[in-house]
């Protein structure tokens, strides 16, 4: 485990030492790797660090609003909508690594014109060391990581927590006092829906994971799982009243884990799921099924793309 103690003065010295005399923005996402990034930026440099807040359409219920109240103690925050440039640039994509790599690029497209605004040289952003171990052991492309295009407009990027695990981050959010939403946050993928999204990501596809995965945090609150979700992963036939439709399947998944590497699937009682599946179902009249997902990881990942 992390020492807390020798840590935090450690990376504040290293953010110093890194970003100089110049300004920076921070991607932050509300999810707790990207606040205890800022929080030490913060500590670091001070009113040189721009927050930056992107939406972008692929978020979940009520994410934004959330985020604005979490965070409006901080002044500089920037909340950008880039909800049709996001979406404009998956049209058409199909692949999980290419939908990756599409996103990573519109992110780090957004902060660089933001970071033109705010007169910054530097990135400061969560990367956590799960995101490095996947990305370069070729699992999957962190937008953060793998996913970044090639020419990137900014003289460094500084990834305070790169060499923590997920409950390693927690321990340091507690000891830096942030509150209890940020500090135990469930994770939340850097892309968003979009990988909770099997094929092409398309706004009514977005809606129906938006809203199923809003039921399912809901419902699996007392379960306290590492992570709960909902993935729309295809068609199927089905009946809603007197009526055959070919709906969307939705799959719930709730898994538990210590840091993200491995993880295993929870067992949810029959009633529970049933719930799930009845608000789903009844809210949504384009969802025909909804399945519950067993797989551990491995050999499954925790998302799905």
């Amino acid at each position: 485990m992390v020492d807390t103690d020798t840590f935090v003065p450690s990376a504040v010295e290293e953010i110093e030492t890194e970003i100089g005399d110049a300004n920076a923005v921070i991607a932050l996402s509300g999810g707790v790797d990207s606040s205890v990034a800022a929080a030490l930026a913060y500590e670091a440099i001070g009113d040189r660090l721009t927050p930056v807040y992107v939406d972008t359409g692929l978020m979940r219920k009520g994410e934004t609003a959330q985020i604005e109240e979490t965070f409006d103690y901080m002044e500089s925050l920037r909340v950008v909508d880039a909800t049709d440039r996001f979406l404009e640039a998956l049209s058409g994509v199909t692949d999980p690594e290419e939908k990756r790599a599409v996103i990573g690029e519109q992110f780090i497209r957004e902060f660089e014109r933001e970071a033109t605004e705010a007169g910054a040289d530097y990135l400061v952003q969560g990367t956590i060391y799960p995101d490095r171990i996947e990305s370069e052991g070729g699992i999957k492309s962190h937008h953060n990581v793998g996913g970044l295009p090639d020419v990137v407009d900014f003289d460094g990027i500084v990834e305070p927590v790169r060499d923590l695990y997920k409950d390693e981050v927690r321990e340091v959010a507690r000891h830096l006092g942030l509150e209890e939403v940020v500090a135990e946050r469930m994770p939340f993928p850097g892309p968003g829906l979009a990988v909770r999204v099997i094929g092409e990501v398309t706004e009514e596809k977005l809606e129906v994971a938006r809203e199923a995965c809003h039921v399912v945090e809901d419902e699996l609150e007392e379960y306290e799982p590492w992570q709960a979700l909902a993935a729309v992963i295809g068609k199927a036939t089905g009946v809603k009243g007197d009526n055959r439709v070919h709906g969307w399947v939705v799959s719930v998944r709730s898994v538990d884990s210590r840091d993200g590497m491995t993880a295993r699937a929870q067992e949810i009682d029959w009633e529970t799921l049933q719930r799930i599946q009845s608000r789903i179902t009844g809210t949504n009249e384009n969802v025909a099924r909804v399945v519950y997902d067993v797989t551990h990881k491995p050999p499954a990942t925790i998302e799905y793309e």
